[in-house]
């Protein structure tokens, strides 16, 4: 396939294909074995992890399976499993693929509820320079944003646990898996509509979304280079690159960004309306009672998970900033305020059917009042410290 770079002396390229739509990505993994003469694919299977904590490890080319092997779940955690057995894979089929021929492409097809960040970071971290990722791409069949961003089933209810520990929802799961990756591979549905197409957008605005009836596209993405430290600021809810203000086709972006603090009692009451007024939210907000920490909300399918995201800057001294990545400064003066800094609200909500003047209206109820705000941040640390429960 032309358009796809010559082979070359050092490390071993490789694509990770991610995605819980199973038929869009065999169907992405296949292409690139088409296109890119010398590749090779890894798959993990999954499926009796979380009931027999085994998984089942295939090598295939174009020509079909090439190797076959069963190894057990190390520690019950399938990030794990992949350390200490698919990074050695790895590195072996560096070495040269089957019958000894060089492998030119490493094809990293992860099972369905596997995300793409943590397989990366691993072979970034233990591929000891043989190793290099040059793509993390998630196949995802538009027919089936809506339907999978809505299901707040958990994974072992779906049969899709991937250990027997694993607590996570389909709709947050795929949530990550989409918003991860610098590339979608978007399989070609003549059912899909402009609603879908138009969430996919939303969703991840800034994604190369290629269609899979372009083969030298995708096996050119496979080679274009991924940056884990840049992927991964991108997710972090102090630094994230959120999705901007935007509607039509049926679906809908709304960007809340305000400069006081929630009154935690008030947000508290709201929090399920608030939850469920998106499919999916995400973003960084601030609490009265925690005028100091940046709080990360994330919310998918109608679950929502608070955690702590570290301290604001602005509540840090000026030696401090010198340890903070150069990505947590950008986003910080993005939101800096003369008065408090990086302390904000800036919270995202992504949905078909969004009512954006009662969402914005419910928030804004949230926030202290005139009087509460004025009173100063001693008298915030004395409210009620409604978020123990979510924060403990």
């Amino acid at each position: 396939m032309t358009g796809t770079p010559p082979p070359a002396a050092g490390p071993l390229p490789v694509a990770i294909v991610a995605g819980l739509h199973a038929d869009a990505r065999a169907e992405t993994v296949e292409l690139l074995l088409a296109a890119v003469p010398g590749s090779v694919a890894l798959h993990h299977d999954l499926r009796d992890a979380a009931e027999h904590g085994t998984v089942v490890r295939t090598v295939r080319d174009t020509l079909g399976e090439r190797d076959r092997s069963e190894t057990v779940l190390v520690d019950d955690c399938a990030c794990c499993a992949l350390r200490e057995d698919l990074v050695p894979e790895l590195l072996r089929l560096a070495g040269g693929g089957p019958g000894g021929t060089p492998v030119r492409l490493a094809v990293v097809e992860l099972w369905d509820s596997v995300e793409p960040r943590s397989t990366a970071e691993v072979i970034a971290e233990h591929g000891r320079g043989d190793l290099t990722v040059t793509a993390v791409i998630t196949a995802v069949d538009p027919v089936l944003v809506l339907p999978c961003l809505g299901n707040g089933d958990d994974l072992a209810d779906a049969g899709l646990a991937a250990a027997r520990t694993d607590r996570r929802t389909v709709a947050d799961t795929f949530a990550r898996q989409l918003e991860y990756p610098p590339v979608l591979a978007v399989a070609v549905r003549e059912e899909a509509d402009g609603r879908d197409h138009a969430l996919l957008r939303r969703l991840h605005p800034t994604a190369r979304r290629i269609p899979l009836d372009a083969p030298g596209e995708l096996a050119r993405a496979a080679f274009a280079g991924f940056d884990p430290e840049a992927a991964a600021a991108a997710q972090h809810p102090a630094s994230a690159l959120l999705p901007q203000n935007a509607a039509g086709h049926g679906a809908d972006t709304l960007v809340w960004h305000r400069t006081r603090p929630f009154h935690p009692e008030r947000l508290l009451a709201a929090l399920e309306a608030v939850t469920c007024a998106a499919l999916r939210s995400r973003g960084r907000f601030w609490l009265a009672d925690r005028p100091d920490t940046l709080l990360a909300w994330d919310a998918a399918g109608g679950a929502l998970c608070v955690e702590s995201g570290g301290p604001w800057l602005a509540s840090l001294p000026d030696a401090a900033w010198e340890l903070v990545s150069p990505y947590r400064r950008a986003a910080a003066a993005v939101d800096w305020h003369p008065e408090h800094g990086d302390s904000c609200q800036h919270l995202v909500f992504t949905s078909p059917g969004l009512d954006r003047e009662a969402l914005e209206s419910l928030l804004d109820s949230c926030l202290l009042t005139d009087e509460e705000y004025a009173a100063g941040r001693d008298a915030w640390k004395r409210l009620p410290a409604a978020f123990d429960a979510y924060l403990s």
